[in-house]
């Protein structure tokens, strides 16, 4: 049983890894290239969408990928019974965004804003076609066919995004680069898995996996409206070109953290499922997971917090400084949040959806609160905010992993305390080292390498746990 979770493990993040910084890693690159060649109001027009486009796509899958990854006794009933729930639900969120465009619109002061939203809402439709093959190939740990997909897709689009922003599209360039994403990764995933669904739409299969998977819509709403409540003040409050350094530094921040936290919570979610009744087995094997994604995490964003100016500048232009700071600050709110997706997590592997989602309403009554009292403070203060809502998320979602499984947090810091300490004195070593250039590029290339040699160099010499449970892993 061992051997299997650990050969699934390592198979499971090889492929799902490159599938999501196929995905992710591409456009990166591609955005950071068009950033150079739009404006940062253009990107804060697109950004002011997200609530609601965001919000539509959380109805749209209302929780049913994880309702049917969770359950052990799903069947091609259950599939065909959520492919077409998904597809009625994006037509009708679809239609609501296409009528209430002007009043999106006459809200920013943007009217352009108008046809933008009734075109890049089209992406719910097309996403929706497939979310039933990514699910089925989740289940299956199959990430290897979604990095195919998501690669050549992040390409195609994005080549021609660029395209379009080097010939003068502004705007356009990202609705269509965001479009044609979409489309090309449902044709190639229509192609390599030729799953077709039922004629069939069981209302009892509605149900059952509704049961769970409603707690998840409620809860992934709820986190949803949160996060973008801060793009719809900003949006309001301040200028499109403020959105858009704001945007652009959570870009940045967002990268390393949350895509790890994907590939982490792909991987680990079906497999931990299949030991959920095995309570020393799951609670062993995730304080691994905590851990290992603590060794990577916490390096990354210390080390991007001490290098922003130059990432900055070097890849997105002098237009874009005023995302520095901004970038610094959100690298300590994204630094944690492997902790609380993983912490959040064993409620779904325990199907306990209902303490999930009581915990989100805590959460983001606290949050609400901390957000409209950090707006006079300034993007500096509300980006404060953030960092203080995260730590006191990370408390709360550890509240009923303790009596899940017996994991307090106590034993939590314990496992990573060794890891940020030594996070924390590279970021020092880090700027320190790049304070002695004065080229930007050289303050980068100095600042990577001597953080790297200094942090691994630490964990060889410490023996921390980590290098023998990578060791393992590997061998």
């Amino acid at each position: 049983m061992a051997d299997s979770i650990k050969t699934k493990t390592v198979h499971g993040v090889i492929w799902s890894a490159l599938e999501r910084f196929s995905l992710q890693g591409v456009q990166f690159l591609i955005n950071i290239v068009m950033a150079r060649l739009l404006l940062p109001s253009d990107y804060g027009l697109t950004a002011m969408l997200a609530i609601f486009l965001q919000i539509s796509q959380a109805f749209v899958d209302s929780g049913f990928t994880n309702a049917l990854i969770q359950r052990k006794d799903r069947n091609e009933v259950d599939f065909s019974t959520v492919f077409y729930f998904n597809i009625v639900i994006a037509v009708v969120f679809y239609l609501i965004l296409f009528v209430a465009a002007p009043w999106i619109a006459d809200f920013y002061h943007m009217p352009a804003l108008v046809a933008v939203t009734r075109v890049i809402a089209l992406n719910l439709i097309i996403s929706a076609l497939s979310a039933v093959h990514k699910t089925k190939l989740t289940i299956a740990i199959d990430f290897k066919t979604q990095a195919k997909a998501s690669f050549t897709a992040a390409v195609v689009s994005g080549v021609m995004g660029i395209w379009m922003a080097y010939t003068g599209w502004g705007v356009w360039s990202l609705v269509v680069q965001t479009l044609m994403n979409a489309l090309f990764l449902t044709l190639l995933l229509y192609y390599f898995l030729r799953w077709r669904p039922l004629l069939v739409f069981s209302v009892s299969s509605f149900r059952r996996l509704f049961a769970f998977g409603s707690k998840l819509l409620v809860s992934g709403l709820i986190h949803t409206i949160y996060y973008n409540l801060y793009v719809l003040v900003i949006g309001r409050k301040f200028s499109a070109r403020e959105l858009g350094f704001y945007t652009r530094a959570e870009q940045f921040a967002i990268f390393p953290s949350s895509n790890l936290n994907a590939v982490i919570s792909r991987v680990t979610f079906p497999i931990l499922s299949s030991i959920q009744d095995d309570t020393d087995r799951l609670a062993d094997v995730y304080r691994k997971y905590i851990r290992l994604a603590s060794f990577i995490i916490f390096p990354l964003m210390m080390g991007l917090a001490a290098l922003a100016k130059p990432v900055i500048v070097l890849l997105l232009t002098e237009k874009w400084v005023g995302a520095v700071v901004l970038l610094q600050i959100l690298c300590f709110d994204w630094m944690f949040d492997h902790l609380s997706v993983i912490n959040l997590n064993l409620l779904y592997v325990k199907g306990r959806s209902d303490l999930a989602l009581r915990l989100e309403v805590v959460k983001k009554v606290i949050a609400t609160v901390i957000l409209f009292s950090s707006v006079p403070f300034g993007l500096v203060g509300m980006c404060w905010g953030r960092v203080l809502y995260s730590l006191i998320a990370t408390y709360l979602n550890t509240y009923y992993t303790k009596s899940l499984i017996g994991l307090s947090l106590g034993k939590q810091v314990r496992d990573i305390a060794p890891y940020w300490l030594l996070a924390f004195a590279m970021g020092g070593v880090v700027v320190g080292a790049s304070s002695l250039c004065d080229l930007l590029w050289l303050q980068l290339v100095a600042g990577i390498a001597v953080g790297i040699v200094f942090y691994l160099g630490s964990i060889y010499v410490l023996k921390l746990s980590v290098y023998r449970e990578l060791r393992a892993l590997i061998k």
